[in-house]
């Protein structure tokens, strides 16, 4: 793994991190494909995918989020009752 030091603080090595995005709720298809941009030296385009992922990611979160409300209020109106 090569890695770069920045203000004490280790920096993983970009081609380690698109190897781990599963790790980070992305799918096997989108880490193949941040993959094959990054080694074919598409920069601009690995960054415009990767923010499309993270964009999915964020609609997850707010998904999620839309559940827990709905828990919330079910719960509060079951405290009422």
């Amino acid at each position: 793994m090569v890695t770069t030091h920045l203000n004490g603080d280790m920096i993983m090595d970009l081609e380690v991190m698109i190897d781990n995005l599963s790790d980070i709720g992305c799918s096997d298809e989108q880490q193949k494909r941040a993959k094959i941009l990054y080694g074919s030296g598409e920069k601009e385009e690995l960054i415009r995918y990767l923010k499309k992922c993270r964009c999915g990611l964020i609609e997850e979160m707010h998904e999620s989020q839309r559940k827990v409300d709905r828990m919330d209020h079910l719960i509060r109106k079951a405290e009422r009752s």
